[in-house]
């Protein structure tokens, strides 16, 4: 006889973990710790169990991880999705433990559709660079904006230093992250392919294999989708107030947005046409520029399924 299948969501702070058993209704508390993880692991394993976790900032990878290890498959899902799902379930009250019952019926709901995670150290390691160095680019830019307002000197020089000092710690992750990708056989050729692309520099490709590991698996509209260039059509009986992207990954379209606009001032000769093409028709700039966006990136998205560079798709 099957055993009957459990979904078990799990809201990971960094002292605990609440955990919900799905159709049981079962409620459980462990600390996010080895003593911890190993009384879930105990738990669990009397069951036939699925396991999700709420993407939170880092805190739940050590738990997918070691859940992974003991044999468990484990989703991570998308909070907005979360999220989403629970405005559906008209859920207003949000509590760790309501969290974790949440998570476990929105994977019930999607399980057809959600990707199990698979832990991949390399991987990470680049999320991670990648990652922090967004945050001082950011840090940098908004330190420049407050430096053009202020003319204290001592102040000033503060500043100054603190933007030398990013701009030194920018330098060095952009090594570490490319003697990361060059020491990996399969990063280095995703990355080669990436960058045959005219105005696709190396901050774009490391960003893309570090941040979308979907490109190349997943179709035009889902990768589209999932940077947040994709428009949404907001239709109902003659109401047609057109498309609307919205959602995505931010930090990933925020640096398409730059190799776009590089691509389409003078890198990229087949963005730039086609962008052209738009505002000569009519488009506003704003929209050009998103649609130039979302060629690139299903362009991009196709080099790396069909393993081809950029000449044989433009």
């Amino acid at each position: 006889m099957t055993q009957e299948r459990v979904f078990v969501g799990i809201d990971v702070a960094k002292a605990r973990l609440d955990v919900h058993l799905y159709p049981a209704c079962q409620a459980l508390t462990v600390s996010n710790d080895r003593a911890g993880m190993r009384a879930l692991t105990k738990h669990l394993g009397k069951q036939n169990a699925v396991v999700a976790l709420e993407a939170s900032g880092g805190y739940e990878k050590p738990v997918a991880r070691r859940l992974t290890k003991s044999g468990f498959p484990v989703y991570v899902l998308d909070p907005a999705q979360v999220r989403a799902f629970a405005r559906g379930l008209r859920r207003h009250a949000k509590t760790d433990a309501i969290d974790a019952g949440t998570i476990a019926r929105c994977l019930a709901a999607t399980i057809d559709e959600a990707v199990v995670y698979h832990p991949d150290p390399l991987a990470e390691r680049l999320s991670a660079l990648v990652s922090f160095r967004a945050k001082l680019v950011a840090e940098s830019a908004a330190l420049k904006g407050y430096r053009d307002t202020i003319n204290e000197p001592t102040v000033r020089r503060m500043v100054q230093a603190r933007l030398l000092s990013l701009k030194l710690s920018v330098i060095r992750l952009d090594k570490e992250i490319a003697t990361l990708i060059a020491g990996s056989e399969r990063l280095l050729d995703r990355f080669r392919l990436l960058v045959s692309a005219p105005g696709v520099g190396p901050v774009l490709a490391s960003t893309l294999l570090a941040l979308l590991p979907e490109l190349g698996r997943i179709s035009s509209k889902a990768v589209a989708a999932l940077v947040g260039v994709a428009p949404f059509n907001r239709q109902s009986g003659r109401l047609d107030r057109g498309g609307h992207c919205h959602g995505g990954r931010r930090q990933i379209r925020s640096v398409l947005y730059m190799a776009t606009l590089s691509a389409i001032r003078c890198a990229n000769p087949a963005i730039a046409t086609f962008y052209e093409r738009l505002r000569r028709n009519g488009k506003p700039a704003k929209p050009a520029i998103v649609a130039a966006m979302r060629k690139l990136i299903t362009t991009l998205n196709a080099m790396a399924r069909d393993h081809t560079p950029w000449l044989q798709h433009a």
